[in-house]
């Protein structure tokens, strides 16, 4: 009997099998062997690498509450395939776990196990992996011409100088001019502006739309890429697109769950996660190529970074899931919003403890929003925010509450600025620019741009 008529008589049997212990769904593509025996497709968003940021302070599932993560039980289930050693993970737990074929949905895993194991104990080599090792980057290439945000990133690791980025949401109108004006604020002020894509599942501008808008303007874009609503084939082409309209700053998310957002009987893609798609971009920059292999006319000049939530759990596999992103290609990452300095030093303790500060500038979320009413509604309903009590009742006591929430984010800037290794602080507040240019004046970080002398 072949192997591809064994394979078909032995699909039914592993499906059996599998789907008893780990309620398999026969991806064709079977990782459970680099992920502590816990399938990754019984994550909400079918990730390959997690945990996503949106994970509840609970340890649920952000698109089923119901649900403990994937991923918690997967960091668990290595920890005990590891023999149980406290906080030690096996090698493969840091790896990359490639994206799915979905080709070879419904197929048997276990014969291409067998075939791909004939194959290498002839060749003298191991059986088949799910995870696939990747090299480690430096933070700056000193080959290849790098663009300004590139260059403060530099300009951090050789002096210490503080990054300042800041983040906009793209307008609900084709008109820019809204756009342009918002970002005029920090003119002098930030090393690069983020434009969201599709944040909190909302549909707006295109990401890669406005984030052109400002590039021919003048200012230096981060392009934020989701992989919620576009496959891979779709999310290369943005990217090659975006680079030809001079937007060379790419952060790459998983996305968020579309039951938040003003579409919620929209269809989720999410074909690739942040770590994969990295891999990708990675590849048609540094070796152009497309993630089919085929060559590109020229590679895209790309400075990748991710993104990074220590504030939620699963806390101890936070850093291990930096690291694979970084190992990916990212070379800067900004986190969620910080209100908790404990569980940030906590984190950046980890970070140091494995170099990963040297490898990518770690960029700490930080905002302010006009109300403690507001802060307890963003704590509530936005996935991977967290924020202790005693801020929202620091500010819900005070007579001007939009006052002590930015005297609140000057403090944590000023607490971020005394831990070693981080490399700048990120910030966000839902159409707030005022706020946040006066933010970064009044603690120091910029100064405010002089007026123009008038003739």
């Amino acid at each position: 009997m072949g192997l591809p008529r064994f394979g078909r008589w032995l699909a039914p049997v592993e499906h059996a099998a599998k789907g008893l212990f780990f309620d398999c769904q026969m991806c064709g593509d079977c990782a459970l062997s680099v992920t502590g025996l816990a399938c990754p497709m019984g994550c909400g968003k079918q990730m390959r690498n997690g945990p996503c940021g949106g994970v509840r302070a609970n340890g649920h599932c952000e698109l089923r509450p119901g649900q403990r993560c994937t991923w918690l039980e997967a960091g668990e289930g290595d920890l005990r395939m590891q023999g149980g050693a406290r906080g030690e993970h096996r090698p493969s737990w840091r790896e990359r776990v490639a994206p799915l074929d979905r080709r070879r949905a419904g197929q048997s895993s276990w014969i291409r196990v067998i075939s791909a194991d004939q194959a290498r104990r002839a060749a003298g080599s191991g059986i088949a992996q799910a995870a696939v090792p990747t090299e480690s980057l430096e933070l700056v290439d000193p080959v290849r011409p790098s663009g300004p945000f590139e260059q403060a990133c530099r300009e951090w690791h050789r002096s210490g100088r503080f990054i300042v980025t800041v983040e906009i949401a793209p307008p609900d109108s084709p008109d820019p001019a809204a756009l342009l004006q918002r970002a005029a604020r920090f003119a002098g002020l930030v090393d690069a502006i983020n434009i969201t894509d599709g944040a909190g599942a909302n549909c707006h501008m295109s990401s890669v739309a406005a984030a052109s808008v400002l590039a021919a303007a003048g200012c230096t874009p981060v392009c934020q890429v989701g992989c919620r609503d576009r496959n891979r084939i779709a999310l290369q082409g943005d990217v090659l697109g975006a680079a030809a309209l001079g937007v060379r700053n790419v952060l790459c998310l998983t996305g968020d769950d579309v039951s938040q957002g003003d579409h919620p009987e929209a269809k989720p893609v999410f074909d690739l996660d942040a770590v994969n798609l990295l891999h990708i971009l990675r590849g048609m920059s540094a070796r152009g190529e497309y993630a089919s292999g085929r060559k590109l006319e020229q590679a895209p000049q790309l400075f990748l970074g991710a993104t990074a939530n220590p504030f939620v759990p699963p806390y101890a596999d936070r850093v291990a899931n930096l690291e694979r992103k970084i190992d990916a290609g990212a070379r800067f990452i900004q986190t969620q919003f910080c209100f908790d300095l404990g569980l940030i030093e906590d984190f950046m303790r980890e970070v140091r403890a494995r170099g990963l500060h040297e490898r990518a500038a770690i960029i700490v979320g930080v905002g302010t929003l006009g109300s403690a009413k507001a802060l307890r509604w963003m704590a509530e309903h936005v996935p991977g925010v967290h924020v202790p009590q005693a801020v929202t009742k620091r500010i819900a006591a005070a007579a001007d509450q939009k006052a002590e929430g930015r005297r609140v984010a000057i403090e944590t800037i000023h607490a971020l600025r005394r831990i070693e290794g981080v490399a700048g602080v990120h910030l966000m507040g839902h159409k707030n620019e005022a706020a946040l240019a006066q933010i970064i004046t009044e603690c120091g970080l910029r100064q405010a741009p002089q007026p123009a002398a008038v003739a």
